[in-house]
């Protein structure tokens, strides 16, 4: 019996996955197989499925490589609002105001500084580290900078600076430096409309 069970195994190893198995007795008493039918007394051999594994799918993820890797981000030293300082007073009838940045190191070769206020971009980023802003409204308000690589990706950002901006009305200023006659038509708070009639210094003749 275990004879014929290692005769079967070496006969399947050697032929193809598809191929049909027979046995039959010889004249010796021998069992025989073989992949070829015999007529007589040849019987087919019911094969068990095979146990094969599938290769591994071509369209699996490579494995990251250098190529592909993100490069790190660079990093500045500082990055800080230098005008208006921390807490100012903005005095502006128009609302009007400049703000200075700086960073160590200075602006790399395609870096771009944004300015943010109330954290909003102010306008496009760009290289200058000099905004001016316009008719800002009375208040608190809070500055940031950021800056951006040539990915917009955000490399550095301020805290949020707090300053306030005080806008004189044209009657608040008249009041703090009274118009003279001169000054009429020459300063927004004394327009020529509100120029007083100047008083003849003729006698009237009787």
């Amino acid at each position: 019996m275990i004879r014929w069970l290692l005769a079967l195994g070496l006969l399947l190893a050697t032929l193809p996955g598809m191929a049909q198995v027979y046995t039959y007795i010889d004249a010796q008493g021998n069992r025989v197989f073989t992949d070829q039918p015999r007529p007589g007394n040849a019987k087919k051999v019911q094969l068990p499925p095979g146990n094969r594994m599938s290769p591994p799918s071509a369209s699996a993820a490579p494995a990251p490589t250098a190529e592909n890797r993100p490069e790190p981000l660079f990093h500045y030293e500082m990055l800080r609002l230098l005008i208006p300082e921390p807490d100012a007073t903005i005095r502006s009838t128009a609302g009007e105001l400049i703000v200075s940045v700086t960073s160590e190191p200075g602006l790399k070769k395609g870096h771009r500084y944004r300015l943010l206020l109330d954290g909003q971009p102010t306008g496009a980023p760009g290289p200058s580290p000099v905004f001016a802003l316009s008719d800002i409204d009375r208040g608190t308000h809070h500055l940031a900078v950021e800056i951006l690589d040539e990915q917009d990706r955000i490399l550095e950002r301020t805290a949020n600076q707090p300053f306030h901006m005080q806008r004189m009305s044209l009657a608040q200023k008249r009041r703090i430096k009274p118009c003279a006659i001169a000054d009429y038509g020459l300063r927004p708070e004394c327009p020529l409309a509100d120029k007083p009639e100047e008083e003849s210094s003729i006698l009237p003749f009787f």
